[in-house]
C-alpha cells in the first residue's frame, strides 16, 4: 500500500506496529520479511520513486580530512536507495573479520560469521545471487578455463566475488511493497526528529516533514532506523531535545568509527606470457563470479595487517583510467556516475582488444580501514531545507592502512615469484616503508560503514548484538552503520544479511 505524504492533511498521525525509516536495501528487505503477517508495517521513504534534486540536496554536507567524494552524490535519496545505481559486487565476510585482533584497535564483533551464515544465504535470494557458494574450486570445476594464478596456500588464497544483476530494490520490489495489504509505504516522508519517553528508555514517535509544507507524526511499538551510515548517525545526533548529545550517544560513540574501503591502484603484475586471467575477470557466463587475491588469516596474524584483496585490470587499460576520486567530483549523482562510467568506458575503448588479453596487469586494492574514533560524522551549524543540521564527515586514515597495503603486495610478489608465475612491482608511493602519506589518487568505494557500531558494552558501542540501541528498548538500527570492522568485501550483501537477522530478532520479540 502506498501513500504520498505530501497529499495527507497536515498533522496526520500515522500508527503501526513497526516503523521502518528508510527504503533502501536494508529497509525494504526487512519490510518484505513482514509481508502477509497480522502486523501493520509503516515504511517511510524521504523521497519518491524517482530522483528529485531538491530531495537529494538533503544529503549534502561537508567533508574534512582525507579527500572524499561530495556527500550529496555519495548516496541516493529515493525509493530503493543507492541500489538504484550500485554495481552488484557481493562477497561475504571472512571469519577473521569478526574476531578481536590485537593489532587492529577497536576490532572484534559480538557475533561470529556462523551467526550470519543463514542470513547470508537468505540475502542471496533478495540480491538474486544464486546459491550461497564462495568456494572458488567449485567454480573451477564448472569451467576449467577459470585457472588460478596461485593455488590457495598458507599465504594467498582466491576469494570469490559474485555479481547481482544488479538488483535495483526500488524497481524489483516496488510491486511487492505497493500491493501489500499490511506494508504501508509513505513516500516524501522525511524523518526530522525522534521523540522518546520521559526517561529516554523507549521511542514514542517520529516527526516527518516534506517540501509540501506538511508535518506528520508516526507512532509505533518498534522503530527501525535503516537510513545510510551517515544519515543514521546524523538523525540520532540531531534528535537531541531530550538527550543533549543525541539519542544513543551517552558515551559519545554515535558518528564515530566511520569506515570506508580504500580503493587504490597499488602494483603491477608481469606474466611470462599472455594470459586472459579469466578467473579474475568478469565471468558472467556459467559462473557469474570472479576472484580476487586475498591474504590468509595466518599471514594476516603473522604480519599484523588488515584484510584486503587485489583485483586485476589489463595494464594498458588501467593506465588511462581516471581515478574515481577525480572522476566522481560532482554534487549531482547523475553527473558523477556519468563521469565515472564515462572514464571507464573511454579507457577500455581506447585500448585495442588485443592489448586487453595481455601479460601485464595492474593490481588494484580494496582494503578495510582500521576502526578509528577520529574518523567520524558530526553535525554542522548549517541546516537543510527541512531544518535538520547537515552532516559533516571527517575521514581519517592511519599508518596501518598504508603498511597493510605494502605488505599485501610484498606477500603476493613473493608467492608469484616463488611459483614462477610472474613478477610484481610495487608502485612508487608504496616503496618507502617510512612514508605514511597518501597519493592524490587515493579513493574509496562509496562504502559507508560504522557510526553506530555493534557491541556488548554501551561504553564502546551504540547497538547491542541484536542491533537494538543500548538503553532504548524499541529503537533498532539496520545496515552498515552497525559494522564494527569493514572487512574487504563490498558491503551490500552483509547489509541485507544483518538486516534480515535484525528482522528475525524482532519477530521473536513481537511473538513474545
Amino acid at each position: 500500500m502506498h501513500t504520498d505524504a505530501r497529499k495527507l492533511p497536515n498533522n496526520t498521525v500515522i500508527e503501526g506496529d513497526i516503523c521502518i525509516i528508510g527504503a533502501g536495501p536494508s529497509g525494504i528487505s526487512i519490510a518484505l520479511e513482514w509481508a502477509n503477517t497480522p502486523y501493520k508495517i509503516v515504511l517511510l521513504e524521504g523521497g519518491g520513486f524517482d530522483y528529485d534534486d531538491q530531495i537529494q540536496d538533503l544529503y549534502a554536507g561537508k567533508t574534512t580530512g582525507q579527500k572524499y567524494y561530495p556527500l550529496k552524490s555519495a548516496r541516493l535519496h529515493y525509493f530503493g536507495g543507492t541500489s538504484n545505481h550500485w554495481a552488484g559486487f557481493c562477497s561475504n565476510f571472512d571469519p577473521i573479520d569478526f574476531e578481536k585482533r590485537d593489532w587492529v584497535p577497536h576490532s572484534g564483533w559480538p557475533i561470529k560469521k556462523e551467526d550470519l551464515d543463514p542470513f547470508y544465504a537468505k540475502a542471496h535470494k533478495y540480491l538474486e545471487l544464486g546459491p550461497y557458494d564462495y568456494n572458488a574450486a567449485n567454480y573451477e570445476k564448472l569451467d576449467p578455463s577459470l585457472k588460478p594464478l596461485l593455488p590457495d596456500d598458507t599465504v594467498v588464497w582466491n576469494k570469490v566475488w559474485k555479481f547481482s544483476p544488479p538488483t535495483r530494490f526500488g524497481i524489483k520490489y516496488r510491486p511487492d511493497i505497493v500491493n501489500s495489504k499490511n506494508i504501508h509505504l509513505y513516500t516524501y516522508a522525511n524523518v526530522v526528529d525522534i521523540t522518546a519517553n520521559e526517561n529516554v528508555s523507549a521511542i514514542n514517535e517520529v516527526t516527518v516533514k516534506n517540501f509540501a509544507g506538511k508535518t506528520h507524526t508516526v507512532k509505533a511499538k518498534h522503530f527501525v532506523l535503516c537510513c545510510c551510515t551517515v544519515q543514521n548517525a546524523r538523525l540520532l545526533l540531531a534528535s537531541n531535545k531530550q538527550a543533549k548529545n543525541g539519542l544513543g550517544n551517552d558515551h559519545d560513540n554515535v558518528g564515530r568509527y566511520f569506515m570506508e574501503h580504500l580503493e587504490i591502484k597499488s602494483a603491477e603484475l608481469y606474466l611470462p606470457k599472455v594470459d586472459p586471467m579469466k578467473l579474475y575477470g568478469f565471468s558472467f557466463g556459467v559462473s557469474q563470479m570472479r576472484c580476487e587475491l586475498a591474504i590468509s588469516k595466518k599471514a594476516q596474524e603473522e604480519h599484523k595487517i588488515l584484510n584486503g584483496t587485489a583485483s586485476f585490470t589489463p595494464l594498458a587499460v588501467a593506465k588511462v583510467i581516471k581515478p574515481a576520486i577525480q572522476s566522481w567530483n560532482s554534487d549531482d549523482p547523475r553527473k558523477a556516475i556519468d563521469s565515472f562510467l564515462g572514464s571507464l568506458g573511454a579507457a577500455f575503448n581506447s585500448v585495442p582488444q588485443s592489448a586487453q588479453g595481455t601479460n601485464a596487469y595492474e593490481l588494484f586494492t580494496r582494503i578495510e580501514q582500521a576502526p578509528n574514533p577520529n574518523s567520524r560524522v558530526t553535525l554542522d551549524t548549517e541546516k537543510d531545507a527541512l531544518g535538520v543540521p547537515r552532516a559533516m564527515l571527517h575521514w581519517e586514515l592511519t599508518p596501518l592502512e598504508k603498511r597493510s597495503i605494502r605488505k599485501i603486495y610484498e606477500l603476493i610478489g613473493q608467492q608469484v615469484g616463488k611459483s614462477g608465475a610472474g613478477r610484481v612491482r610495487l608502485m612508487e608511493y608504496l616503496q618507502d616503508p617510512n612514508d605514511n602519506s597518501w597519493p592524490s589518487f587515493t579513493g574509496g568505494g562509496w562504502h559507508h560503514m560504522g557510526t553506530t557500531r555493534m557491541g556488548e558494552d554501551p561504553k564502546s558501542s551504540v547497538v547491542d548484538p541484536n542491533c537494538t540501541v543500548h538503553g532504548i528498548s524499541n529503537l533498532h538500527i539496520g545496515g552498515a552503520s552497525n559494522y564494527v570492522t569493514a572487512a574487504a568485501p563490498n558491503p551490500t550483501l552483509t547489509v541485507v544479511a544483518i538486516s534480515l537477522r535484525l528482522s528475525d530478532h524482532l519477530k521473536q520479540i513481537v511473538k513474545a
